[in-house]
């Protein structure tokens, strides 16, 4: 991986989910992932390399969620989670993907559709 920047697109419905995220590469940048961030804008995005599960406690602003297998799959999805809330442990995961709010909706994104995330 050469740099940590990064697009993600929906595979299976040919829609871009993100055009302007980052991967979170170091311990401390996962532990972190959105606190103190402004709300996330559209096409925006974080993913959590090696997470099952997440928390928005101390966020001020709902995001979504996609959790993903190791080949992109999506094995859960959390659509507008709210701050102070705590998102399941799925055990099939292996990284996490944030996005603004209603990005799940709008790309019609659902359990078992393949995300591509192509690190530029």
């Amino acid at each position: 991986m050469a740099s940590n920047e990064l697009r993600a697109h929906n595979r299976t419905r040919n829609t871009t989910l993100v055009t302007r995220g980052i991967c979170a590469t170091t311990w401390w940048a996962r532990l972190r992932g959105l606190l103190g961030h402004a709300p996330l804008k559209p096409g925006e995005g974080l993913v959590l390399r090696g997470e099952k599960a997440i928390h928005t406690i101390g966020m001020s602003f709902a995001i979504d969620v996609l959790l993903l297998d190791r080949a992109g799959n999506v094995v859960h999805l959390i659509p507008a989670m709210l701050p102070m809330r705590l998102s399941p442990f799925v055990v099939h995961a292996a990284d996490v993907l944030e996005m603004p709010a209603g990005t799940i909706a709008q790309s019609g994104t659902a359990l078992n559709d393949q995300i591509e995330l192509e690190y530029l």
